[in-house]
């Protein structure tokens, strides 16, 4: 048994496309997915950017707001998540602070979800 952190302190300050987050990976799979736990502290920021990969965030604690390319941001929170796929432009943002897990991956396919889970 092996133990690992992904505590604030073991994660990577991310500053690219104007950001203000730290980055804590959870998991990498062979087929290249990649699984890491998000803080953005107060007035945090995950600065506008080209989505490389498919890519799901679940927001763990707090609130923000999110948005597409259509730059029309929406509010997400605790219990909810977004999809953007590859090549989607997107950015994420918040006042009071927020948690988060990110997948990304080639392979990640949301719609599995939707029927399911949807938020109205």
């Amino acid at each position: 048994m092996e133990f690992f952190s992904f505590a604030k302190e073991h994660g990577r300050t991310v500053t690219h496309y104007d950001s203000n987050f730290t980055l804590s990976r959870l998991a990498i799979t062979e087929s290249r997915t990649v699984i890491s736990y998000m803080y953005l502290e107060e007035n945090g920021l995950i600065g506008y950017h080209m989505a490389p990969v498919n890519q799901i965030l679940y927001v763990v604690q707090g609130e923000g707001l999110v948005c597409g390319e259509n730059k029309e941001h929406k509010r997400i929170q605790a219990g909810e998540a977004v999809f953007w796929t590859k090549g989607e432009w997107h950015e994420t943002k918040t006042e009071r602070g927020l948690t988060a897990i990110v997948i990304e991956g080639e392979t990640l396919n949301p719609e599995l979800l939707a029927n399911i889970n949807a938020r109205k």
